[in-house]
């Protein structure tokens, strides 16, 4: 059952648990999705939008054991059709047990085997999962680690729970699960290719074949958060130059997957701007369809624009350009990081404390990530992503722009803004995009004691000086969305609550954070 697939279909839309949605789903009237609704929201991510795929993730939040032999039992017809494991995929993102210590990991490999011996006993295709994401990695080491605990899992299930006279007492196969890492840092997605040569490595050692195919998930939002919005996209780019390379090298086929939410300051992927902002992502073959994607926008429209992507992406090559160039995108990065991370430094305090007025989406468990660098005042913490991004645009201060305009300036000094524009071409419209929920006013006001906003009010200027872009809003509602947080920060001065003023900004941006 648990043997390498050598040949499957590569989805393009995958449906994910990331709870940035600011409205209610169109199949329930609560914005927040427990785990008991996720059997609707699998359904209903498949046979009423069209994706393909879904993230079921067990990775700092609850996650229901049973869930597929819900989803089956509640709609055995539709899946009898379009089968899991074959016509459509859930792929399990697992807790990284090197930063979360946890016992969910165990579970979470003996939901997988179960799963595949309940699909085995309505004689459908099995297994229904197969391939299991690992956030946050690190090493091959940690990728191949999760490949042989799982086979000796597979093993140990068959040989006590495997009747000695039953004719399929081999049902577990060879105990194979395929290992998906996700890269989650600039550093570690610009160095991508050495973790998957030593991976592939210790794969061919361990199993004495290559895996048939290999997919590599791009993160977007926590790049972002820790080094900032332009170091996050050309992170991006220089992961997919180094995988097509890897690939052409090996010759072992590869498919990058990019975890993008609405925001710019998230990936920008949205069904409004699709046609401006997939480019940006060329050799990309997996999107990631977030909650705000899905939940923000009338059904039709996410319906369009998911069809639009389907078949769109595997037009789009893979960037190629040569190493002289990836040196020169990575001396980007740490310019734009190094203007970033002290205005962030400041700015944090606040962030925090709007982080807790954000409203929760998913059944989450404590977080242990930490926003941490050595400057002589030890580490700070931030939110998730999610929540930051919403803190921020909250304030009317998009995080898109914190050190943006004056690592601009340095690049235009250094002459490297050809480079940048070559390679973010969409950073004009993107910017463009966040300044339309900008509010200056408030802005002016934390500058008065805030040297953090001092930086930012110079950052705005500086962008739109150099791009030639305005900054603002420009439609009636993006002018309702400033007054909202005009308000905001009014009732938060006099110590009101302001959270309906804060949701309801949310479902003007069509994102929660």
């Amino acid at each position: 059952m648990f043997n390498p697939v050598q040949t499957r279909r590569i989805p393009s839309l995958m449906a994910t648990q990331h709870p940035d949605n600011a409205s209610a789903p169109f199949w329930t009237d609560d914005p927040f999705i427990n785990t008991h609704k996720e059997v609707e929201e699998i359904y209903q991510s498949f046979f009423g939008l069209g994706c393909d795929e879904y993230m079921w993730d067990w990775e700092g939040k609850f996650a229901d054991e049973g869930m597929i032999e819900r989803l089956l039992t509640n709609y055995f017809e539709a899946f009898k059709k379009d089968q899991l494991g074959k016509d459509r995929f859930i792929t399990l993102r697992i807790p990284n047990i090197w930063e979360e210590k946890s016992f969910k990991l165990a579970r979470a490999y003996m939901s997988v085997l179960s799963a595949g011996e309940f699909m085995k006993s309505l004689d459908l295709n099995t297994p229904p999962v197969f391939e299991l994401i690992l956030p946050m990695t690190k090493s091959a080491d940690q990728l191949i680690h999760i490949q042989k605990t799982f086979q000796k899992t597979a093993q140990l299930h068959e040989q006590i729970f495997c009747d000695e006279d039953a004719t399929d007492c081999n049902r577990m196969g060879e105990g194979y699960i395929h290992i998906v890492p996700l890269f989650e840092s600039v550093d570690d997605l610009a160095g991508c290719a050495t973790v998957l040569t030593e991976f592939l490595r210790l794969h061919k050692e361990h199993f004495k074949k290559d895996p048939p195919y290999l997919r590599v998930f791009i993160a977007r939002s926590d790049p972002a958060l820790n080094a900032g919005f332009v170091p996050a996209v050309l992170a991006s780019r220089l992961a997919l130059r180094e995988i097509a390379r890897l690939e052409k090298e090996t010759g072992i086929p590869m498919y990058p997957i990019i975890g993008s939410g609405s925001l710019p300051f998230r990936g920008g992927l949205n069904p409004e701007n699709i046609e401006k902002v997939l480019p940006q992502y060329e050799g990309v073959r997996t999107v990631s369809i977030q909650s705000a994607f899905r939940y923000d926008y009338p059904q039709e429209e996410v319906q369009a624009a998911l069809k639009f992507i389907a078949e769109e992406l595997p037009k789009k090559k893979a960037p190629l350009f040569n190493d002289v160039t990836f040196e020169k995108l990575n001396e980007l990065i740490q310019l734009f990081k190094g203007t970033y991370r002290p205005t962030l430094e400041n700015f944090a305090p606040l962030i925090n404390e709007m982080a807790k007025h954000i409203p929760s989406r998913r059944e989450r468990v404590q977080h242990i990530g930490l926003f941490g660098y050595n400057r002589g005042v030890g580490e700070i913490k931030l939110p998730r992503a999610i929540t930051f991004t919403g803190a921020c645009y909250s304030l009317g201060v998009p995080p898109e722009f914190i050190g943006t305009g004056r690592a601009l300036k340095l690049a235009k000094e250094k002459g490297l803004l050809p480079l940048l524009e070559e390679h973010f071409f969409t950073l004009r419209s993107e910017l463009t995009h966040a300044g339309k929920y900008l509010n200056t006013e408030n802005l002016e006001t934390f500058a008065e004691t805030q040297s953090w906003a001092k930086e930012l009010l110079e950052d705005v200027r500086l962008c739109e000086e150099i791009l030639s872009i305005e900054l603002g809003p420009q439609k009636p509602n993006h002018f309702l969305h400033r007054n909202l947080t005009s308000t905001i920060l009014l009732k938060r001065s006099m110590d009101i609550d302001f959270q309906d003023d804060l949701v309801e900004a949310a479902v003007m941006r069509k994102s929660l954070g």
